[in-house]
């Protein structure tokens, strides 16, 4: 059973940076992919970032990428987005997914749909 436990998140101000974390289990850990998602209140939920594992490889959304790291601990098998400089409007609930195959992120960057397992999110406030 594959379950991703998000967490993290809170109230911050302006300016601040927040480490968000997901541990997925029943994945296999040496070779997942890993998405980032957020969705605020009344949008669309709109992908963030995602990371491979096989070769390391990371992706950003446009609008966000300068502000994002995504990385890994492996000892830990959790995967970390750490976001910088936070805005009142990164105000949203983030969620960590995975898909139910082996799809690298430069085939599902951003596309919810090609998802399949979903953390419960992880609630990010950004205080003016």
């Amino acid at each position: 059973d594959v379950q991703l436990q998000a967490s993290g998140g809170g109230l911050v101000q302006a300016g601040g940076s927040l480490r968000l974390s997901c541990a997925p289990s029943g994945l296999t850990f040496d070779d997942y992919v890993i998405g980032w998602f957020r969705q605020a209140p009344g949008k669309e939920r709109e992908g963030v970032s995602c990371i491979n594992r096989n070769d390391g490889s990371t992706y950003y959304a446009d609008s966000m990428k300068d502000r994002l790291t995504i990385s890994t601990d492996h000892a830990k098998k959790t995967v970390y987005l750490q976001v910088n400089s936070l805005k009142p409007e990164d105000t949203a609930i983030y969620y960590c997914a995975a898909p139910l195959v082996h799809i690298e992120c430069r085939w599902l960057f951003g596309v919810s749909s090609q998802y399949f397992y979903w953390g419960q999110g992880t609630q990010v406030t950004v205080s003016s």
